[in-house]
């Protein structure tokens, strides 16, 4: 299971819980662009610290992705907008 989507289910069961409100900080500040305080990470168990760096990575990866996606859209609608003046 990807890490993002357990992070949904983690936060989703008991958003109370001390990782899903770390979760859901790291989630909110990665989509809103704010500052995350770095000794958050640090202050997390081992296996904790590394499900959140697995997760940055798949946002990273996924922010990747949809960056492509997005330019083919553009360029599949600017060439349908070339096409059609011809």
């Amino acid at each position: 299971m990807r890490a993002i989507k357990k992070a949904k289910r983690i936060i989703e069961k008991d958003p109370a819980l001390p990782l899903a409100k770390f979760l859901t900080s790291l989630i909110l500040s990665l989509e809103t662009n704010n500052e995350f305080p770095l000794r958050q990470l640090y202050e997390l168990p081992l296996d904790d610290f590394d499900f959140a760096l697995q997760i940055l990575k798949e946002w990273r990866l996924d922010r990747h992705y949809m960056g492509k996606a997005k330019t083919f859209d553009v360029a599949y609608h600017a060439h349908d907008t070339v096409a059609v003046s011809k």
